[in-house]
């Protein structure tokens, strides 16, 4: 007898699902029976992925949307909630870094852009999310954090500060939400080999690790500890930080 699935019955939406640890994370919960709403700007990839999980047997939808457009967001949900009617588990994994250079020779513009794109993205995918979670009466948001965003790197500036203030957000929206059984956590996944990280590829093509000893990791590696979170009972963990990575700070 096979063991019981663990998001039967749910529905989960994954940002950022086209490609990377979103892909791999959403291809994951549809295999533990969560109905998936894949969402990302890139039409194609998440189509492609959402078609992977229905040929593999699963339920998903494929959502274009802009995380750094309220409006955008906002038509999101709704085109989810007409789809499958509700809402459990929702995955901010859309992100990135528009610029790394130092404060004194970076681009205002390109900084800001970076805010918006990890933070007031994030902060948009979380503020629609609620009354959905409400309405079902419990609920998992899990954000992908950075753990430069706890300890900061020198000409990162942008993307450091954005992951900080997504890491705060987490935990003041928990406390927010903590009687509604709704929990809010943070996944620090660590050096990810991805598209947006080709920085890390000459490293990892002769040793798992880069210059700090850290695991450089492929996206399915982050997906055991992002099915431990979406699976928690509703008493479970919130407002808490948990990191795959190899080092302290």
């Amino acid at each position: 007898m096979s063991a019981p699935r663990r998001l039967e019955g749910k529905v989960a939406l994954v940002t950022g699902a086209g490609r990377g640890i979103g892909r791999a994370v959403a291809l994951a919960y549809a295999r533990e029976g969560a109905r998936v709403v894949c969402t990302a700007r890139s039409e194609d990839q998440i189509r492609s992925a959402a078609q992977e999980i229905r040929t593999a047997g699963g339920e998903a939808i494929a959502l274009a949307a802009d995380v750094t457009s309220h409006a955008s967001v906002q038509s999101m949900y709704r085109a989810a909630d007409e789809a499958f009617g509700a809402l459990d588990v929702v995955f901010v994994n859309a992100g990135g870094s528009v610029e790394r250079k130092r404060v004194d020779e970076g681009d205002p513009k390109l900084w800001t852009a970076t805010i918006d794109l990890n933070l007031t993205g994030a902060y948009y995918t979380m503020l629609e999310a609620i009354p959905y979670l409400k309405r079902r009466g419990a609920g998992k948001i899990i954000a992908v954090g950075s753990g430069i965003g706890h300890r900061g790197v020198a000409g990162n500036s942008a993307y450091a500060v954005s992951k900080a203030g997504l890491w705060m957000l987490v935990r003041v929206l928990a406390q927010e939400l903590v009687e509604f059984n709704i929990s809010v956590n943070e996944l620090i996944p660590g050096p990810v080999r991805t598209e947006l990280t080709r920085d890390v590829e000459a490293t990892a093509a002769a040793t798992p690790f880069n210059n700090s000893g850290e695991w450089i990791k492929q996206p399915e590696d982050v997906v055991d500890l992002a099915l431990f979170l979406a699976a928690q009972p509703d008493v479970g963990p919130t407002a808490q930080s948990f990191s795959l990575m190899r080092r302290d700070g």
